[in-house]
């Protein structure tokens, strides 16, 4: 399980737009957002990252960095960047499941007859300070009950204007 103040694993992965990511050369003001999502076989995920697509310049002003992240292929990753509105929200793929583990993803396998990838991970969100230092995670299990971008904007707010700690430190 990834602890708050700890570093956070890395991640190099390729980008729909035909760049590469690398989350340890990330610069933000306050926060990259990492959001784990399930792939494109997933409708919530789709409502949720063209939510957070929607959001980008809003979370821009907010000092943070968003990228989604998925164990998608390439031909998978680019159906998402073409048939979902996701704005300018970079989407990344290709993560290797060693990478989701070490993220603390749960791990799920296509369910019979399905048009899930064979393994993929389920959905999940961090708050990544630029000293690549985790601030804040939330795992799920399933894919349902996402986390709300506008709370967590608010959140941000509260927490930079009050110089609130990052929480579940202790050991």
């Amino acid at each position: 399980m990834l602890i708050p103040g700890q570093e956070v694993p890395a991640l190099d992965l390729p980008l729909t737009i035909g760049a590469q990511y690398d989350l340890s050369k990330q610069r933000p003001e306050n926060f990259t957002l990492v959001a784990f999502y399930r792939g494109s076989h997933c409708p919530l995920c789709r409502s949720h990252l063209e939510t957070m697509g929607s959001k980008v310049e809003a979370l821009s002003e907010h000092g943070i960095n968003p990228v989604a992240v998925s164990m998608d292929d390439e031909e998978r990753a680019m159906k998402v960047d073409n048939d979902w509105k996701t704005g300018d929200l970079p989407l990344a793929y290709a993560m290797e499941e060693d990478t989701a583990r070490a993220w603390g993803l749960y791990i799920s396998a296509a369910r019979e007859e399905s048009d899930e990838p064979e393994v993929f991970s389920e959905p999940g969100m961090f708050l990544v300070r630029p000293d690549g230092t985790l601030y804040m995670a939330q795992v799920q299990s399933a894919p349902f009950t996402r986390p709300d971008i506008d709370q967590l904007i608010a959140g941000v707010e509260i927490a930079l204007e009050q110089d609130y700690p990052p929480r579940g430190m202790r050991s």
